[in-house]
């Protein structure tokens, strides 16, 4: 398939109307960026320490990575967490200096001694429920929000975290599964030496966690992208330019059975647009094919510009 020139998602639309100025100061310098990436660090890092002192620790849930393994040593030895994780995180970093470079290993140098330190802070906090399941919950979502917020900055806060990112970085697969990956073997762990109760209530929290770095990562605005199969495609082109407001891009197709060369129509919009979207292409023809499915994330003009 080949784009058509002059019909790529350039179209006037609701959103698209309220372009942003292009001045001088629109991409923010290095200082800005490395102060906004420390900023989240710094925001994750304490989310996800107060999450593991108030949810995780008084109940022995070992939800993974050098958090989870803390647990279990402190449920053995009794050594507090927050040693642990400074002991286990310096290998760890050492080989994130090695494969991913300094400017990665920075941030991971501060994210590997700022998380222990607040988990030390904030280590006599009250737990504020007793209930394994309702912690293993919101410990899960506050943790994934809390890695979330620290992988947006572009950092880590070390341990296992710091293999998710190595993994992510150099295979694709997406940070949440990543996080799972490692973490299965620690609850695994702690379902051997704890209980295996509470092996299961940390798969719930890893699920939440899972889950709610994905959120994290992609927002609640979910998109729709449609491919219309028409033979009327010009109808249907000027409909969505002209009255949904939206742009599109055109596509060469090829029937698979007749061989019959036609006109594929790429339409991207918000979530409340899809009934407006079907209701113009039933007006222009009645016989058109149309595929309509999620998309997680748009990149361009009328959508996310960052």
């Amino acid at each position: 398939m080949k784009h058509h020139r002059g019909s790529l998602l350039a179209g006037a639309n609701r959103y698209g109307k309220r372009r942003r100025r292009r001045t001088g100061n629109e991409t923010p310098g290095p200082r800005a960026e490395a102060a906004r990436s420390l900023l989240f660090l710094l925001a994750g890092s304490f989310l996800i320490a107060a999450s593991f002192n108030l949810f995780l620790v008084p109940l022995g849930i070992a939800s993974g990575g050098v958090s989870g393994i803390s647990i279990l040593v402190q449920r053995v030895t009794g050594i507090p967490p927050a040693y642990t994780q400074w002991a286990l995180n310096i290998p760890l970093f050492l080989l994130g200096l090695w494969l991913l470079g300094r400017r990665f290993a920075l941030s991971t140098a501060i994210g590997s001694f700022v998380l222990p330190l607040f988990v030390l802070l904030t280590s006599h906090w009250p737990a504020p429920t007793g209930n394994p399941l309702l912690a293993s919950i919101y410990g899960g979502i506050g943790v994934g929000a809390g890695l979330g917020l620290v992988f947006r900055g572009r950092g880590s806060t070390g341990g296992l975290d710091l293999a998710a990112q190595l993994v992510h970085r150099f295979t694709g697969i997406r940070l949440g599964l990543a996080v799972a990956m490692f973490d299965g073997c620690v609850i695994a762990a702690a379902g051997i030496l704890i209980a295996p109760e509470n092996a299961l209530y940390a798969l719930i929290g890893l699920f939440a966690t899972s889950k709610t770095i994905d959120f994290v990562q992609t927002g609640l605005a979910v998109s729709k992208v449609a491919f219309i199969i028409s033979r009327r495609p010009d109808d249907i082109a000027m409909a969505v330019l002209h009255q949904l407001d939206r742009g599109l891009t055109k596509l060469d197709g090829e029937g698979g059975y007749t061989g019959e060369a036609r006109q594929v129509l790429m339409v991207v919009v918000g979530r409340g647009e899809v009934a407006r979207l079907k209701q113009l292409v039933r007006a222009a023809d009645e016989d058109a094919f149309v595929i309509i499915s999620d998309t997680a994330e748009v990149l361009g003009e009328g959508f996310s510009l960052k």
